[in-house]
């Protein structure tokens, strides 16, 4: 682990180079550029909650907090699934380069996490402009929990897309494996809806096993104002410790067979 903090400190500007590519790229030709990272959370927000507000009963709205609620958990899986589909695919795409020049090939998956968790952060101003409009206020005897929140989210990201990109190299078929789980993963977020009656049914694990489930949940305490549970904590750090331990081994024993397969 020290090996590879040390490079990536070596490789410092060459990391920040690629990261700020992934930027330029994703908003190439847009005309708003990254203000899209704030107007898309909102616009998707405003439908979320028109159509469920019809759908729900006045018990399962939550009352004002509804549209925070929402908010919060589509913005972490968003940065959740871009991350890991940009780690996944980084490698390959990268190929011409990793034929040409030696670079530490863990550099691209790294960049494509780094550069989507800017992003993220950046559209977590689409959250205070909600916290206005809807006059819920945080309060700080919970707000702390907002950070391990991000830490957690940031390394479950990382892991899973160090899996993910070492896969992709030998099996193609993961991108579209993946993007079948990560519709999955999105509806155990309880993204859209409150998870009271499923945690009171035999299906409660669907969501009690769910790393990303319980990271939002943090996140929504520090942000609502209540505290999350000893099992989301626990639960949420082991994972991400085991998923960034397995990514990083994984992809060190296997980074020397990625030219043969590219």
């Amino acid at each position: 682990m020290k090996k590879i903090i040390d490079n990536a400190l070596r490789h410092r500007f060459l990391l920040a180079e690629l990261v700020k590519r992934g930027i330029r790229l994703k908003y190439r030709r847009s005309y708003l550029g990254i203000l899209w990272s704030l107007i898309e959370p909102l616009l998707t927000t405003a439908v979320l909650v028109v159509v469920f507000t019809a759908l729900l009963d006045k018990t399962e709205k939550g009352g004002n907090t509804f549209p925070l609620y929402i908010i919060c958990g589509r913005l972490l899986y968003s940065f959740f699934s871009a991350g890991t589909k940009g780690a996944a695919s980084s490698v390959r795409k990268n190929a011409q380069m990793i034929k040409k020049v030696y670079v530490p090939k863990y550099l691209y998956p790294l960049s494509q996490v780094l550069y989507n968790f800017i992003i993220f952060l950046i559209s977590l101003l689409a959250l205070v402009a909600v916290m206005i409009v809807t006059r819920v206020a945080p309060s700080w005897e919970y707000i702390w929990q907002v950070i391990p929140a991000l830490v957690l989210l940031l390394l479950i990201t990382l892991g899973v897309g160090m899996i993910l990109a070492t896969l992709m190299v030998f099996f193609r078929d993961i991108q579209y494996m993946w993007n079948v789980f990560l519709m999955i993963i999105m509806y155990l977020c309880a993204i859209f809806y409150y998870p009271t009656k499923l945690l009171k049914t035999g299906w409660a694990w669907l969501l009690n096993y769910n790393p990303l489930y319980c990271v939002i949940d943090i996140f929504r305490g520090g942000l609502i104002g209540y505290t999350a549970s000893l099992w989301d904590y626990a639960y949420a750090s082991l994972f991400a410790v085991v998923a960034l331990a397995i990514g990083l081994l994984l992809f060190r024993f296997k980074q020397d067979e990625f030219i043969l397969h590219l």
